[in-house]
């Protein structure tokens, strides 16, 4: 088990883990990300957000400067305390928005396929669907190398874009409330692992890492981990994840309080 005293990373999803799926409050979470910052622990989040909606998340939570991954790993930052630290796509960010946003009307258009994304609607119409306000709701249309969507098809339909996104060298994968088209080289999995590299060269020292997260865009992240922690979600499709990992839990809270339990679970205090 890991403990506060060694190298660690604790990277975490947002919506439906670190915040509540639906007030999106962290407060549960509170006690655990003072422990963390006391003991000089970076809290990497790694969501479906935007960089604009995690860099004001960070703010509100005394997390600025810390390092995090974007859009399901389309974009990259390091830790703004390192030397030079810089954005980086790290490898990861692929096409940009305005192009992948041409491709999936394009396959609507000759398809007919029915959805709405983030780039139909307004930013009022995006509250309404989160419950963010309406400035919220504004910096998640803020997007950088991924499609958030509401898919209005069926299963069937679906399957069918996902092949046709995929001769485009595009994919799909299932957030805690939309579905998200990105490039294929994305994923939050792909991130971890690159911005892991990133810390072992910056001091050489063996970083372990604890994941946290609810929906299946969390899988390749929880793969990849030393320690995952699956939470309690609202997804219709099951967390399972693709390799034989030694050290998983299950958590029996949703939310903030199972990222709690999960945390309880596996750091040692003393």
């Amino acid at each position: 088990m890991p403990s506060l005293t060694e190298p660690l990373l604790v990277i975490t999803d947002l919506d439906g883990s670190l915040l509540d799926h639906h007030t999106y409050s962290w407060q549960p979470s509170a006690p655990w990300l003072a422990k963390l910052k006391a003991n000089g622990i970076p809290i990497v989040i790694c969501s479906s957000k935007t960089t604009a909606e995690i860099v004001m998340l960070q703010a509100q939570m005394g997390l600025v400067g810390s390092p995090f991954i974007a859009e399901n790993g389309a974009a990259v930052q390091l830790d703004a305390h390192w030397p030079n630290a810089q954005p980086s796509a790290g490898g990861f960010a692929g096409k940009g928005y305005t192009t992948l946003r041409a491709v999936m009307t394009r396959l609507r258009e000759a398809r007919g396929y029915k959805f709405f994304g983030f780039g139909d609607v307004t930013a009022n119409e995006v509250a309404e669907w989160t419950g963010l306000s309406v400035k919220e709701a504004q910096l998640a249309k803020t997007r950088e190398a991924s499609e958030a969507f509401i898919w209005r098809d069926t299963d069937d339909k679906l399957a069918a874009f996902a092949a046709d996104l995929a001769a485009e060298d595009l994919a799909i994968t299932e957030g805690g409330r939309f579905y998200h088209v990105m490039s294929r080289s994305s994923g939050k999995g792909a991130a971890v692992r690159w911005l892991l590299d990133q810390y072992r060269q910056h001091d050489s020292r063996e970083w372990h890492t604890v994941g946290l997260g609810d929906g299946p865009n969390d899988i390749s992240m929880l793969d990849v981990v030393d320690y995952a922690v699956i939470i309690r979600g609202y997804s219709k499709t099951p967390v399972t994840l693709t390799s034989t990992h030694p050290s998983v839990y299950r958590t029996h809270a949703y939310g903030p309080e199972g990222w709690r339990e999960g945390l309880d679970h596996f750091i040692i205090e003393a």
